[in-house]
């Protein structure tokens, strides 16, 4: 990366950055036009309204241009969007904040399945039900605990395959 490139990361509300701290201090002094940026971080990020999302500007000091990269929101937050709740339970194991469709917990597992790492998209389903555990959601109507112990025995194997060549639950 040339010298004139320098990189900053912000973590932004979906479509409500500002000019504010921390974006306008650190941009700033380096002469390109804040308020542009932010502009165009929340057109990127509007989608995400709610959502606390990271995002990454690459400046190019010299011809004063820019470039936004936007980033997943958190398993959690995604989860959150999908059961349309506020947050998840303080005592997960008892009390659930919500039931997530086993569809809806496969399209958060697609979504997040490159930040997290896994290779497979059973394996990113299994992150995304620990999260689930976390939370205290259940996910059709099951325990996370449940869902672990049947994506283990093989009983989803047929419907992640489905999506998995782009074909949903439908």
């Amino acid at each position: 990366m040339p010298a004139s490139i320098k990189t900053f990361q912000f973590l932004v509300e979906g479509g409500k950055a500002t000019a504010g701290p921390p974006i306008g201090p650190a941009l700033g002094p380096l002469g390109i036009n804040v308020l542009e940026v932010v502009r165009r971080i929340n057109e990127l990020t509007k989608d995400f309204s709610g959502m606390r999302v990271p995002v990454k500007v690459q400046v190019d000091v010299e011809k004063k241009s820019f470039d936004v990269e936007v980033g997943t929101p958190t398993t959690a937050a995604l989860i959150i969007r999908e059961l349309k709740a506020e947050r998840g339970s303080g005592q997960p194991s008892r009390d659930y904040v919500g039931n997530l469709p086993l569809e809806s917990l496969v399209k958060v597992a697609m979504m997040k399945k490159s930040d997290i790492g896994a290779k497979t998209l059973k394996a990113a389903v299994k992150c995304v039900v620990g999260t689930c555990q976390s939370m205290g959601v259940k996910i059709d109507g099951k325990t996370p605990k449940e869902v672990m112990k049947e994506l283990e025995r093989g009983v989803y194997d047929e419907i992640l395959r489905k999506f998995e060549l782009g074909g949903g639950t439908q």
